[in-house]
Protein backbone atom coordinates (compact mmCIF):
# COMPACT_ATOMS: atom_id res chain seq x y z
CA UNK A 1 0.00 0.00 0.00
CA UNK A 2 1.67 3.46 -0.70
CA UNK A 3 1.47 5.54 2.30
CA UNK A 4 -0.31 8.63 2.28
CA UNK A 5 1.38 12.27 1.83
CA UNK A 6 0.92 13.92 4.71
CA UNK A 7 -1.66 17.50 3.78
CA UNK A 8 -0.27 20.76 4.46
CA UNK A 9 -2.30 22.33 7.47
CA UNK A 10 -4.62 24.24 4.88
CA UNK A 11 -4.71 23.90 1.07
CA UNK A 12 -5.33 27.47 0.98
CA UNK A 13 -1.50 28.03 2.15
CA UNK A 14 -0.28 26.14 -0.62
CA UNK A 15 -0.21 29.06 -3.55
CA UNK A 16 0.16 26.31 -6.25
CA UNK A 17 -3.17 25.10 -5.45
CA UNK A 18 -4.45 28.68 -4.76
CA UNK A 19 -3.36 29.52 -8.04
CA UNK A 20 -5.19 26.24 -9.42
CA UNK A 21 -7.78 26.81 -7.52
CA UNK A 22 -8.33 30.18 -9.30
CA UNK A 23 -7.65 29.44 -12.49
CA UNK A 24 -10.26 26.62 -12.18
CA UNK A 25 -13.19 28.77 -10.57
CA UNK A 26 -12.79 31.56 -13.61
CA UNK A 27 -12.92 29.01 -15.95
CA UNK A 28 -16.01 27.67 -14.43
CA UNK A 29 -17.73 30.78 -14.60
CA UNK A 30 -16.95 31.69 -17.84
CA UNK A 31 -18.52 27.97 -18.63
CA UNK A 32 -21.60 28.77 -17.27
CA UNK A 33 -21.94 31.62 -19.08
CA UNK A 34 -21.48 29.78 -22.05
CA UNK A 35 -24.12 27.21 -21.35
CA UNK A 36 -27.22 29.50 -20.83
CA UNK A 37 -25.39 31.45 -24.28
CA UNK A 38 -25.24 28.72 -26.57
CA UNK A 39 -28.48 27.43 -26.40
CA UNK A 40 -29.73 30.80 -26.73
CA UNK A 41 -27.82 31.68 -29.79
CA UNK A 42 -29.28 28.31 -31.45
CA UNK A 43 -32.69 29.01 -30.08
CA UNK A 44 -32.61 32.80 -30.55
CA UNK A 45 -30.72 33.94 -33.38
CA UNK A 46 -30.74 30.50 -35.78
CA UNK A 47 -34.22 29.76 -34.55
CA UNK A 48 -32.96 26.28 -34.01
CA UNK A 49 -35.59 23.73 -32.87
CA UNK A 50 -35.25 20.73 -30.34
CA UNK A 51 -33.28 18.05 -32.24
CA UNK A 52 -30.93 20.74 -33.09
CA UNK A 53 -30.42 21.57 -29.83
CA UNK A 54 -29.88 18.46 -28.72
CA UNK A 55 -27.24 17.70 -31.23
CA UNK A 56 -25.56 20.51 -29.81
CA UNK A 57 -24.89 18.88 -26.61
CA UNK A 58 -23.92 15.40 -28.27
CA UNK A 59 -21.16 16.89 -30.16
CA UNK A 60 -19.96 18.94 -26.60
CA UNK A 61 -19.74 15.06 -25.17
CA UNK A 62 -18.61 13.34 -28.88
CA UNK A 63 -15.03 13.69 -28.70
CA UNK A 64 -14.80 11.93 -25.59
CA UNK A 65 -15.09 8.80 -27.14
CA UNK A 66 -11.69 9.30 -28.33
CA UNK A 67 -10.69 9.92 -24.80
CA UNK A 68 -9.10 6.15 -24.28
CA UNK A 69 -6.42 6.89 -27.12
CA UNK A 70 -6.23 10.84 -26.03
CA UNK A 71 -5.40 9.46 -22.54
CA UNK A 72 -2.70 7.57 -23.75
CA UNK A 73 -1.03 10.52 -25.41
CA UNK A 74 -1.52 12.49 -22.76
CA UNK A 75 0.32 9.92 -20.62
CA UNK A 76 3.51 10.21 -22.47
CA UNK A 77 3.53 14.01 -22.46
CA UNK A 78 5.81 14.73 -19.41
CA UNK A 79 4.76 18.33 -19.09
CA UNK A 80 0.54 17.93 -18.25
CA UNK A 81 1.05 21.83 -16.81
CA UNK A 82 2.40 23.09 -20.59
CA UNK A 83 -0.68 21.14 -22.34
CA UNK A 84 -3.34 22.34 -19.77
CA UNK A 85 -1.99 25.89 -20.96
CA UNK A 86 -2.42 25.35 -25.04
CA UNK A 87 -6.10 23.50 -24.40
CA UNK A 88 -7.17 26.70 -22.44
CA UNK A 89 -5.68 28.77 -25.19
CA UNK A 90 -6.82 27.08 -27.99
CA UNK A 91 -10.63 26.97 -26.39
CA UNK A 92 -10.49 30.61 -25.90
CA UNK A 93 -9.64 31.04 -29.65
CA UNK A 94 -12.19 28.91 -31.04
CA UNK A 95 -14.94 30.57 -28.72
CA UNK A 96 -13.72 34.20 -29.77
CA UNK A 97 -14.87 33.19 -33.43
CA UNK A 98 -18.53 32.93 -32.35
CA UNK A 99 -19.28 36.90 -31.85
CA UNK A 100 -16.75 37.42 -34.92
CA UNK A 101 -18.94 35.57 -37.14
CA UNK A 102 -22.02 37.23 -35.49
CA UNK A 103 -21.06 40.85 -35.48
CA UNK A 104 -20.08 40.40 -39.38
CA UNK A 105 -23.51 38.66 -40.22
CA UNK A 106 -22.38 34.96 -40.75
CA UNK A 107 -22.86 33.01 -38.45
CA UNK A 108 -24.59 29.91 -38.89
CA UNK A 109 -25.90 26.51 -37.14
CA UNK A 110 -23.09 24.39 -38.76
CA UNK A 111 -20.61 27.02 -37.17
CA UNK A 112 -21.51 27.00 -33.65
CA UNK A 113 -21.55 22.77 -33.87
CA UNK A 114 -18.16 23.29 -35.23
CA UNK A 115 -17.03 25.43 -31.95
CA UNK A 116 -19.11 22.92 -30.02
CA UNK A 117 -17.13 20.40 -31.25
CA UNK A 118 -13.93 21.67 -30.83
CA UNK A 119 -13.98 23.19 -27.38
CA UNK A 120 -14.95 19.83 -26.64
CA UNK A 121 -11.61 18.29 -27.62
CA UNK A 122 -9.61 20.00 -26.16
CA UNK A 123 -11.53 19.62 -23.25
CA UNK A 124 -11.01 16.23 -23.01
CA UNK A 125 -7.25 16.38 -23.45
CA UNK A 126 -7.43 18.99 -20.55
CA UNK A 127 -9.93 16.75 -18.39
CA UNK A 128 -7.06 13.76 -18.96
CA UNK A 129 -4.04 15.59 -18.57
CA UNK A 130 -5.61 16.98 -15.25
CA UNK A 131 -5.34 13.68 -13.52
CA UNK A 132 -1.66 13.35 -12.90
CA UNK A 133 -1.34 16.94 -12.79
CA UNK A 134 -4.02 17.07 -9.43
CA UNK A 135 -1.87 14.07 -8.18
CA UNK A 136 0.72 15.71 -7.95
CA UNK A 137 -0.70 18.81 -6.88
CA UNK A 138 -2.87 17.36 -4.26
CA UNK A 139 -1.41 15.31 -1.12
CA UNK A 140 -2.99 11.90 -0.82
CA UNK A 141 -4.32 12.52 1.93
CA UNK A 142 -6.33 15.81 1.20
CA UNK A 143 -7.96 13.94 -1.82
CA UNK A 144 -11.40 14.88 -0.40
CA UNK A 145 -10.67 18.30 0.82
CA UNK A 146 -9.46 19.18 -2.60
CA UNK A 147 -11.96 17.83 -4.59
CA UNK A 148 -14.38 19.57 -2.22
CA UNK A 149 -12.85 22.92 -2.55
CA UNK A 150 -12.53 22.46 -6.46
CA UNK A 151 -16.33 21.53 -6.14
CA UNK A 152 -17.23 24.42 -4.38
CA UNK A 153 -15.99 26.48 -7.12
CA UNK A 154 -17.98 24.70 -9.69
CA UNK A 155 -21.09 24.75 -7.68
CA UNK A 156 -20.53 28.49 -7.08
CA UNK A 157 -20.14 29.08 -10.80
CA UNK A 158 -23.53 27.30 -11.00
CA UNK A 159 -24.91 29.53 -8.64
CA UNK A 160 -24.00 32.97 -10.30
CA UNK A 161 -23.10 31.78 -13.60
CA UNK A 162 -26.57 31.18 -15.24
CA UNK A 163 -28.01 34.49 -13.84
CA UNK A 164 -24.73 36.98 -14.75
CA UNK A 165 -25.08 34.29 -18.39
CA UNK A 166 -28.57 35.53 -18.76
CA UNK A 167 -27.98 39.07 -17.59
CA UNK A 168 -25.66 39.46 -20.32
CA UNK A 169 -27.50 37.73 -22.81
CA UNK A 170 -29.95 40.02 -22.15
CA UNK A 171 -27.65 43.48 -22.59
CA UNK A 172 -24.72 42.21 -25.28
CA UNK A 173 -27.05 39.40 -27.01
CA UNK A 174 -26.20 35.91 -26.77
CA UNK A 175 -23.34 35.37 -29.55
CA UNK A 176 -21.27 38.66 -27.55
CA UNK A 177 -22.08 36.72 -24.37
CA UNK A 178 -19.65 33.70 -25.69
CA UNK A 179 -16.51 36.31 -24.92
CA UNK A 180 -16.90 36.23 -21.15
CA UNK A 181 -16.08 32.09 -21.49
CA UNK A 182 -13.09 33.08 -23.65
CA UNK A 183 -11.66 35.45 -21.39
CA UNK A 184 -12.09 32.83 -18.72
CA UNK A 185 -9.69 30.33 -20.36
CA UNK A 186 -7.10 33.00 -21.43
CA UNK A 187 -7.44 33.77 -17.15
CA UNK A 188 -6.87 29.89 -16.54
CA UNK A 189 -3.78 29.67 -18.62
CA UNK A 190 -2.00 32.74 -17.34
CA UNK A 191 -2.74 31.72 -13.60
CA UNK A 192 -1.24 28.14 -14.71
CA UNK A 193 2.14 29.78 -15.87
CA UNK A 194 2.61 30.44 -12.25
CA UNK A 195 2.39 26.65 -11.00
CA UNK A 196 5.76 24.48 -10.67
CA UNK A 197 5.22 21.09 -9.30
CA UNK A 198 7.80 18.62 -8.58
CA UNK A 199 8.95 15.76 -11.10
CA UNK A 200 6.63 12.41 -10.67
CA UNK A 201 7.91 9.42 -9.09
CA UNK A 202 10.35 6.95 -11.29
CA UNK A 203 7.36 4.37 -11.22
CA UNK A 204 5.62 6.92 -13.52
CA UNK A 205 7.66 7.69 -16.10
CA UNK A 206 6.02 4.14 -17.19
CA UNK A 207 3.66 6.58 -18.96
CA UNK A 208 6.64 8.29 -20.63
CA UNK A 209 7.78 5.30 -22.71
CA UNK A 210 5.80 5.70 -26.75
CA UNK A 211 3.98 2.86 -27.07
CA UNK A 212 1.12 2.17 -29.99
CA UNK A 213 -1.69 4.24 -28.45
CA UNK A 214 -4.25 0.83 -29.13
CA UNK A 215 -2.27 -0.94 -27.08
CA UNK A 216 -1.92 1.83 -24.33
CA UNK A 217 -5.76 2.43 -24.60
CA UNK A 218 -7.05 -1.34 -24.11
CA UNK A 219 -4.00 -1.54 -20.80
CA UNK A 220 -5.86 1.77 -19.16
CA UNK A 221 -9.85 -0.05 -20.22
CA UNK A 222 -8.05 -3.03 -19.08
CA UNK A 223 -7.46 -1.69 -15.59
CA UNK A 224 -10.98 0.37 -15.47
CA UNK A 225 -12.70 -2.86 -15.88
CA UNK A 226 -10.46 -5.30 -13.55
CA UNK A 227 -10.23 -2.66 -10.54
CA UNK A 228 -13.53 -3.44 -8.24
CA UNK A 229 -14.07 0.39 -7.18
CA UNK A 230 -13.61 1.73 -10.96
CA UNK A 231 -15.52 -1.33 -12.47
CA UNK A 232 -18.50 -0.33 -10.66
CA UNK A 233 -18.33 3.82 -10.24
CA UNK A 234 -18.37 3.39 -14.27
CA UNK A 235 -21.40 1.26 -14.45
CA UNK A 236 -23.22 3.67 -12.32
CA UNK A 237 -21.84 6.93 -13.72
CA UNK A 238 -22.00 6.15 -17.29
CA UNK A 239 -26.07 4.86 -16.88
CA UNK A 240 -26.49 8.56 -14.69
CA UNK A 241 -24.99 10.09 -17.93
CA UNK A 242 -26.94 8.96 -20.35
CA UNK A 243 -30.40 9.11 -18.99
CA UNK A 244 -29.65 13.02 -17.29
CA UNK A 245 -28.44 13.85 -20.96
CA UNK A 246 -32.01 13.05 -22.36
CA UNK A 247 -32.70 16.40 -21.13
CA UNK A 248 -29.10 18.32 -21.33
CA UNK A 249 -28.25 21.60 -20.46
CA UNK A 250 -29.58 23.05 -23.80
CA UNK A 251 -33.24 21.24 -23.12
CA UNK A 252 -33.83 22.69 -19.80
CA UNK A 253 -33.12 25.89 -21.25
CA UNK A 254 -35.28 24.93 -24.13
CA UNK A 255 -38.18 24.07 -21.98
CA UNK A 256 -37.86 27.43 -19.77
CA UNK A 257 -37.99 29.32 -22.73
CA UNK A 258 -40.96 27.65 -24.76
CA UNK A 259 -42.97 25.66 -22.34
CA UNK A 260 -42.69 27.56 -18.86
CA UNK A 261 -42.25 30.87 -21.06
CA UNK A 262 -39.58 32.37 -18.74
CA UNK A 263 -37.64 35.07 -19.81
CA UNK A 264 -33.74 35.03 -20.18
CA UNK A 265 -32.88 36.43 -17.43
CA UNK A 266 -35.11 34.42 -15.04
CA UNK A 267 -34.33 31.82 -16.63
CA UNK A 268 -29.94 32.66 -15.69
CA UNK A 269 -31.84 33.28 -11.99
CA UNK A 270 -33.71 30.30 -11.64
CA UNK A 271 -31.01 28.14 -12.63
CA UNK A 272 -28.06 30.00 -10.45
CA UNK A 273 -30.38 30.01 -7.40
CA UNK A 274 -31.41 25.99 -7.61
CA UNK A 275 -27.22 25.06 -8.28
CA UNK A 276 -27.23 26.83 -4.54
CA UNK A 277 -27.80 23.13 -3.73
CA UNK A 278 -24.53 22.38 -5.57
CA UNK A 279 -22.81 24.71 -3.51
CA UNK A 280 -23.87 23.25 -0.37
CA UNK A 281 -22.99 19.20 -1.39
CA UNK A 282 -19.42 20.54 -2.30
CA UNK A 283 -19.25 22.35 0.75
CA UNK A 284 -20.55 19.38 3.32
CA UNK A 285 -19.14 16.52 1.13
CA UNK A 286 -16.00 15.65 3.94
CA UNK A 287 -18.12 16.45 6.81
CA UNK A 288 -20.90 14.14 5.32
CA UNK A 289 -18.12 11.22 4.53
CA UNK A 290 -16.58 11.59 7.56
CA UNK A 291 -19.84 11.27 9.37
CA UNK A 292 -20.97 8.20 7.08
CA UNK A 293 -18.41 7.49 5.06
CA UNK A 294 -17.55 8.34 1.49
CA UNK A 295 -19.13 5.13 -0.41
CA UNK A 296 -22.52 5.64 1.56
CA UNK A 297 -22.10 9.05 -0.27
CA UNK A 298 -21.47 7.75 -3.76
CA UNK A 299 -24.36 5.75 -2.55
CA UNK A 300 -26.95 8.93 -1.48
CA UNK A 301 -25.36 11.30 -4.60
CA UNK A 302 -26.40 8.55 -7.20
CA UNK A 303 -29.94 8.55 -6.50
CA UNK A 304 -30.60 12.10 -4.93
CA UNK A 305 -28.61 13.11 -8.33
CA UNK A 306 -30.89 11.79 -10.96
CA UNK A 307 -34.22 11.66 -9.62
CA UNK A 308 -35.27 15.55 -9.05
CA UNK A 309 -35.72 15.59 -13.19
CA UNK A 310 -38.95 13.55 -13.32
CA UNK A 311 -39.79 16.90 -10.89
CA UNK A 312 -39.62 19.32 -13.34
CA UNK A 313 -42.73 17.59 -15.32
CA UNK A 314 -44.40 19.07 -12.76
CA UNK A 315 -43.65 22.73 -13.73
CA UNK A 316 -46.62 25.11 -14.54
CA UNK A 317 -49.26 27.40 -12.92
CA UNK A 318 -48.35 30.92 -12.37
CA UNK A 319 -44.57 32.03 -12.75
CA UNK A 320 -43.61 31.97 -9.02
CA UNK A 321 -44.63 28.02 -9.36
CA UNK A 322 -43.09 27.42 -12.36
CA UNK A 323 -39.56 29.07 -11.49
CA UNK A 324 -40.19 27.48 -7.69
CA UNK A 325 -40.41 23.72 -9.12
CA UNK A 326 -37.28 24.26 -11.92
CA UNK A 327 -35.29 25.97 -8.96
CA UNK A 328 -35.51 23.20 -6.08
CA UNK A 329 -35.53 20.88 -9.08
CA UNK A 330 -32.07 22.22 -9.70
CA UNK A 331 -31.10 22.75 -5.92
CA UNK A 332 -31.58 18.97 -5.35
CA UNK A 333 -29.80 17.67 -8.80
CA UNK A 334 -26.84 20.11 -7.76
CA UNK A 335 -26.60 18.78 -3.95
CA UNK A 336 -26.85 15.09 -5.35
CA UNK A 337 -24.17 15.72 -8.31
CA UNK A 338 -20.99 17.16 -5.49
CA UNK A 339 -21.94 14.32 -2.97
CA UNK A 340 -21.65 11.68 -5.87
CA UNK A 341 -18.53 13.36 -7.43
CA UNK A 342 -16.73 14.88 -5.08
CA UNK A 343 -16.41 11.21 -3.01
CA UNK A 344 -16.37 8.84 -6.17
CA UNK A 345 -13.54 11.29 -7.86
CA UNK A 346 -11.00 10.35 -4.12
CA UNK A 347 -11.69 7.06 -4.37
CA UNK A 348 -11.24 6.59 -8.10
CA UNK A 349 -7.70 8.77 -7.38
CA UNK A 350 -6.78 6.88 -4.71
CA UNK A 351 -7.25 3.52 -6.29
CA UNK A 352 -5.02 3.91 -9.86
CA UNK A 353 -1.49 4.37 -10.18
CA UNK A 354 0.42 7.28 -11.10
CA UNK A 355 1.79 5.81 -14.35
CA UNK A 356 -1.80 4.59 -15.70
CA UNK A 357 -3.81 7.94 -14.55
CA UNK A 358 -4.20 9.49 -17.69
CA UNK A 359 -5.08 6.54 -19.97
CA UNK A 360 -7.10 5.30 -17.17
CA UNK A 361 -9.46 9.03 -17.15
CA UNK A 362 -9.45 8.53 -20.65
CA UNK A 363 -10.69 5.05 -20.63
CA UNK A 364 -13.54 6.09 -18.09
CA UNK A 365 -14.57 9.21 -20.12
CA UNK A 366 -14.76 7.25 -23.44
CA UNK A 367 -17.60 4.70 -21.76
CA UNK A 368 -18.92 6.99 -19.07
CA UNK A 369 -18.50 10.67 -20.86
CA UNK A 370 -18.77 8.87 -24.31
CA UNK A 371 -22.71 7.70 -23.81
CA UNK A 372 -24.06 11.28 -23.14
CA UNK A 373 -23.67 12.32 -26.89
CA UNK A 374 -26.30 9.20 -27.36
CA UNK A 375 -28.42 9.96 -24.85
CA UNK A 376 -28.58 13.35 -26.38
CA UNK A 377 -29.57 12.51 -29.55
CA UNK A 378 -32.05 10.01 -27.66
CA UNK A 379 -33.72 12.95 -25.80
CA UNK A 380 -33.44 15.22 -28.57
CA UNK A 381 -35.91 12.59 -30.59
CA UNK A 382 -38.22 11.57 -27.30
CA UNK A 383 -38.55 15.33 -26.77
CA UNK A 384 -39.77 15.70 -30.26
CA UNK A 385 -41.94 12.91 -30.38
CA UNK A 386 -43.32 12.23 -26.32
CA UNK A 387 -42.97 15.73 -25.69
CA UNK A 388 -40.65 17.43 -23.08
CA UNK A 389 -42.11 16.70 -20.08
CA UNK A 390 -41.99 12.81 -20.66
CA UNK A 391 -38.22 12.79 -21.04
CA UNK A 392 -37.74 14.75 -17.98
CA UNK A 393 -39.77 11.68 -16.33
CA UNK A 394 -37.54 9.35 -17.93
CA UNK A 395 -34.39 10.98 -17.41
CA UNK A 396 -35.35 11.02 -13.49
CA UNK A 397 -35.94 7.33 -13.04
CA UNK A 398 -34.23 5.88 -15.27
CA UNK A 399 -30.86 7.62 -13.51
CA UNK A 400 -32.50 6.65 -10.18
CA UNK A 401 -31.72 3.23 -11.15
CA UNK A 402 -28.01 3.61 -11.79
CA UNK A 403 -27.60 2.87 -8.11
CA UNK A 404 -28.05 -1.23 -8.58
CA UNK A 405 -24.93 -0.65 -10.06
CA UNK A 406 -23.40 0.01 -6.74
CA UNK A 407 -25.00 -2.02 -3.93
CA UNK A 408 -23.54 -5.20 -4.70
CA UNK A 409 -20.30 -3.97 -4.95
CA UNK A 410 -17.79 -2.75 -2.06
CA UNK A 411 -18.19 0.94 -2.82
CA UNK A 412 -21.27 1.31 0.03
CA UNK A 413 -18.65 -0.11 2.94
CA UNK A 414 -15.55 2.17 2.13
CA UNK A 415 -15.32 4.79 4.84
CA UNK A 416 -12.30 6.72 3.22
CA UNK A 417 -10.05 7.16 -0.03
CA UNK A 418 -6.98 6.67 2.16
CA UNK A 419 -7.94 2.63 2.68
CA UNK A 420 -7.57 2.23 -0.83
CA UNK A 421 -4.35 3.67 -2.03
CA UNK A 422 -2.46 2.03 -3.75
CA UNK A 423 1.67 1.60 -5.01
CA UNK A 424 2.20 4.64 -7.24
Amino acid sequence: MRRPRRSPASLWRDPRFVRCWAGSAVSQFGDRVSEVAVPLVAVGVLHASAGQVAWLTALAWAPNLLATVLGVWVDQRPDKRRLLIATDVVRAAVLLTVPVAYLCGTLTLGQLYAVTLGVGFFGVLAGCAWSPFFARLVPSSAYVEANSKFGTARSASFVAGPALGGGLVQVLTAPVAVVADALSFLASALLLRGVRLDAAPLAAQHGLRKEPLLRGAREGLAFVLREPVLRAGLACTTTLNFFTLLTGTGLVVLFADRALQLPPGVIGLTLGVGATGSLLGALTAPWLARSIGSGRCVVIGAVLFPAPFAAVALAGGPVWARVGILGGAQFLIGLGVMLFDVNLNSLQTAVTPDALRARVTGAYSTVNYGIRPLGAVIGGVLAETAGLRTTFVVAGVGGALSVLWLLPSSIPRIRTAAELLVDA
